[in-house]
């Protein structure tokens, strides 16, 4: 069963190998998700600042910008430091090879050879993260919508009231609209990015 177009992440595969290109698409295409290319260093982050990534697989060896050089560009930039990084080497300097990966930000790290469901099982845990990341990001503005459109009832309401107690001649004029400042100041309060600015 493949996800809804909703539940999708895109994957970087980062290798200058074209065979291994290939091998990651075949290992990694029965997650339904899209896949992207990069050959080198310099493409991915290229990639990285076009569109968004759930995760990032990651070559160590490669000519000019190798993969750890790579991975410290990607955790510089704003728009790409949240994004895992998932190193991949072969297993002559696998332990060097992963602290290295670690000190840097990489998330994970594979070994070749790969095996397959080890690295769909640990790509599939970056995705999943990603659709939740997504999913609270979409409740936390749905919340504040709601917020935003009782605020915004509560002082059209206190509008209405303000016009009705002004037309009653045995009201305060003066002492009224104090109040109403207040309680039009405390609503305030409660609108994002005016806290604290009162």
């Amino acid at each position: 069963m493949s996800p809804k177009p909703a539940e999708t992440g895109s994957i970087l595969i980062v290798d200058d190998i074209e065979e291994n290109l290939i091998a990651f698409e075949a290992v990694l295409s029965p997650l339904h998700q899209h896949l992207v290319r990069a050959r080198s260093g310099e493409q991915a982050l290229k990639a990285m600042l076009r569109q968004d990534f759930a995760v990032v697989l990651l070559d160590v060896r490669m000519p000019g910008m190798d993969g750890f050089e790579t991975a410290a560009n990607i955790k510089r930039l704003d728009q790409t430091k949240h994004v895992p990084i998932i190193l991949v080497t072969g297993t002559e300097s696998a332990a060097e090879y992963a602290y290295k990966g670690y000190a840097i930000g990489a998330a994970d790290f594979i070994a070749k050879p790969i095996d397959p469901w080890v690295l769909r099982t640990k790509v599939n845990v970056f995705l999943d993260l990603h659709r939740k990341n997504r999913q609270l990001a979409m409740y936390a503005v749905a919340e504040d919508t709601a917020r935003l459109t009782e605020i915004a009832e509560i002082t059209e309401r206190l509008a209405q009231i303000e016009l009705l107690l002004r037309d009653r001649p045995d009201t305060d004029a003066v002492g009224l609209a104090d109040r109403v400042a207040e309680v039009e100041r405390a609503v305030g309060a409660l609108l994002p990015g005016r806290r604290g600015t009162e």
